[in-house]
């Protein structure tokens, strides 16, 4: 994807006459919406208020003070490996020459080493929406890198200098191996997009007057250190869930129409006799999707109660909408929070600070105070078990439509001809073999709802023995998601046509004016199928529509 966020914002400050002015999203830490991260991944410009960049600059000198006077702080009070005998300040407390090239190259090295991504890279914009969560996340003031690191990231967005980052080899406790090629185009390495062109690093820092950066300290763990990678697929494959999900509903309202169906089980009364959490919000919107439609009148032809794949229909909406509620709140809170090891607290409280072990952590020196404690906070498993339950609560939903569906083109329920076949079409085989299509769809959604957080093997000689897998997840979800459009677009394909031969056998079908508006869309590219044709480009556009499809 081609982002040009300068080019766009020149064009809008040049609109003086009309008023317009280049919007902007300013960071604060603490108060990050997705609809904001979005905006900036999407190519509006990015600020950080003076607050939160104060909290930064503290952050680091909380932690460079802490070095002076002893504090041991992983890979920044003393070099690595051969180097481990040289400590990062004298006994004056000045950092020497020798050490200040040790810390320099211990932070190159670990960005290096740490870039050890493959497979396709993200989508630009997907890679620029990690890079505005690391951005929010940094500002919390918990990393303890240098200022310098949260204006790179400022700038490579608002320059539109976006590093190409590989989707796969990360575990998922932090994305280590993703984020650091991040770090790695800030030193001016590694590969970058500029203006739609990949470039190596140095050359796109370059193109756009970007300084790279000499990093030191804490800066390496800052960057790579953050699960920003795997939260910014999870946010895409929510942004699939939810179009899909505001879709369901119509599709749903169509097959029932289709099937001359009893509409009894989503009633305002009925479900409010079993009131589970959003059950009666997913009742009301198919109420809702359905009002003018003929299902409303009494017709003594029509069954008494529909098979449960169309009964159940609201309660596996709800459920999906309520696993994707879930998944919002704690996306809400991972992106205006810190994952950072150890976590850099500014004031920290004196809670417990009176135990020796505790106390050990604390810092009051320089002119700074708080405290410097290691965390697991880069654990991300709440998020990842969230999405793994969406991505259950999809295959209940793929479930469904499947078998709706089927039912449809099955003459003891839907009352029509099999497969729905054409009054001409006596000996052609009409929707038969599309079950085929459907039921391979849906397998694969049975798949990828069986969980993955717990798959993982211990590494990094065997201290990093739990991993969340999140990227693989959040990759589980998008699939499940993009399945279900397939589904729909077959489901779409079999209820448009039980829908006109319903009109033909009744004179009394009217269509809700929400599914009549999609009914029509659809007809003006897929005509009822009179004879048996090729049907790929049929379920391809209707799959593209419903992706596309805004609803009112």
């Amino acid at each position: 994807m081609k982002i040009k966020p300068i080019a766009a914002c020149v064009a809008m400050s040049l609109a003086v006459a009309s008023g317009m002015a280049c919007a902007t999203v300013t960071l604060t830490g603490a108060d990050l919406t997705q609809d904001q991260a979005w905006r900036v991944a999407k190519g509006e410009e990015v600020a950080i208020s003076k607050a939160a960049m104060k909290q930064v600059t503290d952050s680091n000198r909380l932690v460079m003070a802490a070095a002076r006077h002893g504090v041991e702080i992983y890979g920044l009070t003393t070099g690595v490996g051969l180097n481990k005998d040289h400590h990062l300040f004298n006994e004056k407390g000045e950092m020497t020459e020798e050490a200040q090239k040790a810390s320099i190259a211990f932070n190159r090295n670990i960005l290096r080493s740490h870039s050890a991504g493959y497979g396709p890279a993200l989508p630009t914009e997907i890679a620029r929406l990690s890079m505005v969560i690391r951005l929010n996340t940094l500002l919390t003031g918990r990393s303890g890198a240098q200022p310098r690191v949260a204006e790179l990231y400022r700038d490579m967005l608002n320059k539109g200098v976006t590093p190409v980052i590989p989707t796969r080899g990360s575990i998922g406790d932090a994305d280590i191996t993703l984020a650091s090629h991040v770090g790695s185009v800030m030193i001016g390495e590694w590969k970058a997009e500029v203006d739609g062109k990949v470039m190596s690093g140095a050359d796109a820092l370059k193109a756009k007057g970007i300084e790279p950066l000499v990093p030191h300290g804490k800066d390496g763990l800052a960057i790579l250190s953050t699960n920003s990678v795997g939260v910014a697929m999870t946010m895409d494959a929510m942004r699939t869930m939810r179009q899909m999900l505001k879709v369901s509903p119509l599709v749903y309202g169509l097959t029932l129409e289709g099937m001359n169906g009893n509409v009894a089980p989503f009633l305002a009364q009925t479900v409010n006799s079993h009131p589970l959490p959003g059950l009666q919000d997913a009742a009301a919107q198919v109420r809702d999707t359905l009002k003018g439609s003929y299902l409303w009148e009494f017709d003594k032809t029509r069954p008494l109660q529909d098979p449960l794949s169309f009964r159940t229909t609201v309660y596996t909406l709800a459920e999906a909408q309520r696993a994707l509620k879930e998944l919002d709140e704690l996306v809400d809170i991972q992106i205006n929070s810190s994952d950072d090891n150890p976590g850099v607290i500014l004031n920290a409280s004196k809670e417990d600070a009176e135990k020796s072990q505790v106390k050990q952590y604390f810092v009051d020196v320089d002119g700074v105070k708080g405290a410097i404690i290691p965390s697991a906070n880069f654990e991300p498993l709440p998020i990842a078990i969230a999405a793994q339950r969406a991505t259950i609560s999809l295959a209940h939903v793929a479930h469904n439509s499947l078998h709706r569906t089927m039912r449809l083109d099955d003459p003891t329920f839907s009352g029509l001809s099999r497969y729905l076949a054409g009054p001409s079409n006596v000996f052609g085989h009409a929707f038969g073999a599309t079950e085929d299509s459907m039921v391979s769809v849906y397998a694969e959604n049975i798949e990828l709802a069986n969980p993955v957080s717990m798959h993982s093997t211990p590494v990094e000689g065997n201290i990093e023995d739990s991993a969340s897998n999140l990227p693989r997840v959040a990759e589980r979800l998008k699939r499940a998601s993009n399945n279900l459009f397939d589904l729909y677009a077959m489901e779409l394909l079999h209820n448009t046509q039980a829908i006109d031969l319903r009109k033909a056998k009744q004179s009394n079908v009217k269509l809700a004016s929400k599914t009549n508006e999609l009914y029509t869309a659809y007809r003006k590219h897929v005509p009822f199928v009179d004879m048996d044709r090729q049907y790929s480009g049929d379920l391809e556009f209707g799959a593209k529509l419903l992706k596309n499809w805004k609803v009112k």
